[in-house]
């Protein structure tokens, strides 16, 4: 039914690794196929591209939906659907930024600082320009078609480049003067197959399963049996989702409670709920939580 794009690169271990929690695994033959599958009915044919193309694509009706960033939506200009942002990046849950950098050692503080004809490269011209446009800054704006913080300051003056951490922007002894977007993983589609009752419901089925396998990171499932009289100690220490859910078993004085809870710290969370009076305590993995 549905034609899907995936992005390729530096996205792509963590989306594969996304739809397989999602119980969406994608096979190929091998990490340089850009042609896939899906073993689900709704997912008729799958590709990899380059996240720059995919929203152009997704667009002009090429695939039906597909993955990419705000980033690359901003600077296409795509008119296209969203289905939502997927909380996920390359390293981290967090989102990737697109910054103006400059090299530590210059003198400029924010970007009216920046002088006329200050060359920057980047591998989002359109989005640079009409961020310098915005602040009144002439510059001369070089595309970039990688490697661009290496460029400072033999060939540009400063950079405009996504980070995730800074880190490698640290490293190139690069400093951040502003951001001009904050980008998430999103998840997009065709107009006109977004406008169709039955290809909307399927994207939205496998958004659903998606965004159920990100929540579900970081979480465990507590289950564990308690007497009654110590009950209200060990469900204040809980830090469920919502409240846990406790369940009266046979025997009249003892009740089995249920909670997600964050796996980090569930090493000093397990031994606080045994000495307040837990009992059978089980840590259970979670692949979605689905609201």
């Amino acid at each position: 039914m549905l034609s899907l794009v995936l992005p390729k690169g530096s996205l792509e271990r963590a989306t594969l690794d996304l739809f397989d929690a999602a119980d969406l695994t994608v096979r190929r033959s091998s990490d340089r196929d850009y042609h896939a599958t899906i073993d689900d009915p709704r997912i008729e044919r799958v590709r990899f591209l380059r996240p720059q193309e995919i929203p152009s694509y997704v667009e002009q009706g090429l695939f039906d939906f597909g993955i990419t960033g705000r980033d690359w939506i901003a600077e296409t200009g795509a008119d296209i659907s969203s289905l939502g942002e997927l909380q996920y990046s390359k390293a981290t849950s967090d989102p990737v930024r697109v910054v103006l950098a400059v090299p530590v050692a210059s003198g400029w503080q924010q970007v009216s600082d920046l002088p006329e004809g200050v060359r920057i490269s980047t591998e989002f011209p359109a989005l640079t320009r009409q961020y310098l446009e915005s602040h009144g800054v002439k510059a001369v704006v070089i595309a970039s078609y990688g490697a661009t913080e290496a460029k400072v300051p033999d060939i540009v003056d400063a950079i405009v480049d996504l980070t995730e951490t800074g880190s490698s922007l640290r490293r190139n002894g690069l400093r951040i003067l502003d951001t001009l977007l904050t980008s998430y993983t999103e998840l997009v589609a065709n107009n006109t197959a977004y406008a169709e009752p039955a290809k909307r419901a399927a994207m939205e089925d496998i958004a659903l399963l998606l965004r159920g396998a990100i929540r579900a990171r970081g979480n465990v499932l507590l289950k564990l049996n308690v007497a009654a009289d110590k009950l209200a100690a060990v469900t204040a220490i809980l830090p469920a989702m919502s409240s846990p859910t406790i369940t009266s078993l046979a025997r009249g004085d003892m009740h089995a409670v249920e909670a997600v809870v964050p796996k980090r710290g569930v090493n000093r969370l397990i031994p606080a709920i045994k000495a307040a009076g837990g009992q059978d305590i089980l840590e259970i993995p979670i692949t979605k939580i689905v609201e």
